[in-house]
């Protein structure tokens, strides 16, 4: 245990406080338990360290354990939080739970016997906290991290400090939103750029070397990670990347149950489970239509990849430039928002507004005569009448 405590030392002294991920000041830190989870790469184990590190609690009453670490492979949870306690251990971060078969379990033990010790745990987008054995659900306040914004690319890369703004803003208060930037400000110098490669919070590498670690982080999520999925087959993982290659060559699309299952050797009537598999990894998004109902499984009427960067690392041609702008929309604004596929229109937010996407030739006719309906475009700097510009929304969060 030592050496953990080592370890957990040296990563709290070197992480940097210097950018901030949008998520820690939702947090409600004052909370005994709190679980974040969120797709490979988006950056939870350094959003925890910063926690333990703005904490003011002395380094020996502090500590970061990561479960996927050698050590657990021998020694139990139970007894390394009970020594971590008994040495006046108040603040502990517990990253991949869900690398340790008995995680939810022994989480709420260890919240119900410590009551005055803080627990954070991180694990993958795939867990289910409701599924979990020990009814953690009642006790762990849960959030999910999303990849970078476009408005925390521009802070993390280029240092640009950018507020945030509210979907409404740019919707009913367009006169309003050049004085939110500085007068210098020039939106889509970069945003072509974030599109191929501002998602995740890696550090700078050449564009082939970060498509490389998405493939490869790509890889680790359908073989590994999903094996922790209810009802996932690991023995399928080959099919289900041969369907996730599949897709992203179409998206976005309305699926064909037939051809997608001729083209992957999945039997039709799996292609739901796995597309809802792939959505749960945070590897697809599945549009339904507005007027479905919420059941799970059901064919979607639109797929889309979660986010741009990986839709740029799969394709095998440079993608279709409606397709990024789509795609961009659907991942931004479903951060903090519902979207479903509207009669008329691209997207329907919030089952309130409607939304077209386009470029700079792109009327307003298919929308024109639809309440509360606009259209997007990617060529705009600042909102032009119904027209909104297409980075706006990604300063959603």
């Amino acid at each position: 245990m030592e050496e953990l405590l080592l370890n957990s030392e040296q990563l709290i002294h070197e992480v940097s406080l210097d950018f901030k991920r949008y998520l820690f000041a939702q947090i409600n830190w004052e909370n005994r338990l709190i679980g974040i989870k969120g797709a490979r790469g988006t950056g939870k184990t350094t959003l925890l360290l910063q926690r333990l590190k703005e904490s003011q609690l002395p380094i020996s009453q502090k500590a970061y354990f990561s479960l996927d670490d050698i050590y657990f492979s021998g020694n139990r949870l139970t007894d390394t939080v009970k020594t971590f306690y008994q040495q006046g251990g108040k603040l502990l971060v517990l990253d991949e739970v869900h690398k340790y078969p008995t995680w939810s379990q022994e989480i709420k033990n260890l919240y119900d016997r410590y009551r005055d010790l803080e627990i954070i745990f991180t694990g993958s987008s795939i867990i289910d906290i409701a599924k979990q054995e020990g009814d953690l659900s009642r006790r762990a306040l849960m959030y999910e991290l999303k990849g970078l914004s476009y408005r925390e690319y521009l802070t993390y890369t280029y240092g640009l400090d950018l507020p945030s703004i509210e979907l409404e803003k740019p919707l009913f208060e367009k006169e309003s939103i050049r004085s939110n930037f500085p007068t210098d400000f020039k939106p889509l110098r970069y945003f072509q750029e974030y599109l191929k490669q501002g998602y995740y919070p890696y550090q700078s590498e050449d564009k082939l070397g970060y498509y490389q670690r998405i493939k490869q982080q790509t890889r680790l999520i359908v073989e590994y990670d999903m094996a922790e999925l209810k009802g996932f087959d690991i023995r399928h993982a080959k099919k289900m990347l041969q369907l996730l290659f599949v897709v992203a060559q179409q998206v976005p699309f309305k699926p064909n149950i037939n051809k997608l299952a001729e083209k992957t050797g999945i039997h039709r009537n799996s292609i739901n489970n796995y597309l809802y598999f792939l959505e749960e990894a945070r590897l697809l998004s599945l549009l339904q239509s507005s007027g479905n109902s919420t059941a799970i499984l059901q064919k979607p009427e639109k797929i889309f990849l979660e986010n741009t960067n990986l839709l740029y690392a799969l394709s095998e041609e440079s993608p279709a430039i409606g397709t990024v702008r789509e795609l961009f929309f659907n991942n931004q604004v479903g951060v903090n928002h519902t979207i479903s596929y509207p009669k008329a229109g691209d997207f329907l937010v919030d089952r309130k507004y409607i939304f077209e996407i386009g470029g700079k030739n792109k009327d307003a006719k298919q929308v024109s005569a639809i309440e509360n309906s606009w259209l997007v475009k990617d060529d705009l700097e600042y909102p032009v009448g119904k027209s909104i510009p297409l980075w706006l929304f990604g300063f959603l969060y």
